[in-house]
């Protein structure tokens, strides 16, 4: 994928005119650079229905439901990786679900 999709994603998705394959991109790309920044297994970082993710260092999660897990919506994810909306207040919005250890990404963030 090349920064050149990325951008044009992120334009429409900024003009609110995105669709799904847009959405799907920059969820991907950005939960990619997510993994690149903070490699293991230790949390799970879900953004359905675009993917999935396991990154920081810690114990190996191997079968059934993750010790750590965090999910929310594409948009906030994009907002939150990109800086637009802080970890805190992505918390407050009662859209992001995180339980377990490590699963304050707020020290990895943005991922621009």
């Amino acid at each position: 994928m090349s920064d050149t999709a990325f951008q044009q994603a992120l334009q429409r998705y900024d003009d609110g005119t995105a669709e799904r394959a847009e959405l799907k991109l920059l969820t991907k790309t950005l939960l990619n650079r997510l993994v690149a920044k903070a490699p293991g297994h230790a949390v799970e970082v879900r953004i359905p229905p675009y993917g999935a993710v396991q990154c920081i260092e810690g114990p190996r999660h191997t079968r059934g439901t993750p010790g750590a897990v965090i999910e929310m919506p594409p948009e906030l994810w994009i907002d939150v990786a990109l800086g637009r909306v802080t970890w805190a207040e992505a918390r407050l919005t009662g859209k992001l679900r995180a339980s377990g250890e490590r699963t304050d990404l707020s020290g990895l963030l943005p991922l621009t």
